[in-house]
């Protein structure tokens, strides 16, 4: 194998190995669902936030701790709250955290804003719209990322957007698009759900992307290469779970506005 082939695939053996742990974990606590799928979901939750204010204000750490602690207990309260206290509860963190920030108060709040309604869509996903949406959803990220790595590195060309996410590739992104469609088609034929469900599950690929690309945008502006060194092969919460967020918060808003029926949505 030749040097640069070497340097492309060298760390796909570390990826895959902690790869394969982090599905083996989320996969049982899909399938339990229930409280260990809350805390789960409020743990990852809780560390994207630790992550990213230690990235935007390093020298705050009790901050950062505070910040994940929190965010991380509200959302294992969130889904036994009445609908009318689920946006307060859920976004008051945010902004306690962000007004004792020194620096990025907006950034900060915004993104703990969006971590946190994501982990709830998710939260919702399993426990009312049914467990075969929460499938659909994580399979479309997973599949998404999954085919953008590879058809990325394997067939290279123009990228998408190189001065947010120098190595994301026009081949990566619409190969995770046709994976996307594959996906929806699979649970049209499966579920019966309607054919909308594909151009939706491709267009939820694209807003799975674009938290991936707004993920790198944040790292590149306060110069860091991985939101911390958490995951061997992979970085940190944030750099595996940004697309999942950006895909969930996606499915809530789009599902709000045009109506679209999810189980007890």
């Amino acid at each position: 194998m030749s040097q640069t082939q070497n340097s492309r695939w060298g760390d796909l053996g570390t990826r895959v190995v902690s790869g394969l742990i982090m599905v083996t974990v989320g996969v049982g606590a899909v399938i339990l669902g229930g409280v260990v799928f809350h805390f789960a979901t409020a743990l990852v939750c809780g560390l994207m936030i630790w992550e990213m204010c230690r990235l935007l204000n390093p020298e705050q750490k009790g901050l950062a701790l505070q910040a994940g602690l929190l965010q991380g207990a509200v959302l294992m309260g969130a889904p036994y709250l009445p609908p009318m206290l689920l946006l307060p509860f859920l976004l008051a963190p945010a902004l306690a955290i962000a007004s004792q920030a020194r620096a990025y108060r907006g950034l900060l709040a915004l993104f703990m804003g969006a971590i946190a309604l994501a982990g709830y869509q998710m939260l919702f996903l399993r426990d009312v719209a049914g467990f075969h949406w929460l499938v659909w959803l994580v399979a479309l990220v997973v599949l998404t990322d999954v085919a953008g790595y590879f058809f990325g590195r394997m067939i290279g060309g123009p990228k998408f957007w190189p001065s947010l996410s120098p190595k994301k590739t026009w081949a990566g992104i619409l190969g995770g698009w046709v994976c996307a469609g594959a996906v929806g088609i699979y649970f049209v034929q499966s579920q019966g759900a309607g054919t909308w469900l594909v151009p939706f599950s491709i267009s939820v690929a694209f807003a799975a992307q674009m938290g991936d690309i707004a993920e790198s945008a944040l790292k590149r502006h306060v110069g860091a290469k991985d939101s911390s060194d958490l995951i061997p092969g992979h970085g940190g919460l944030m750099d595996r779970f940004d697309g999942m967020a950006g895909a969930s918060l996606y499915v809530m808003a789009i599902v709000q506005v045009l109506g679209l029926s999810l189980g007890g949505q």
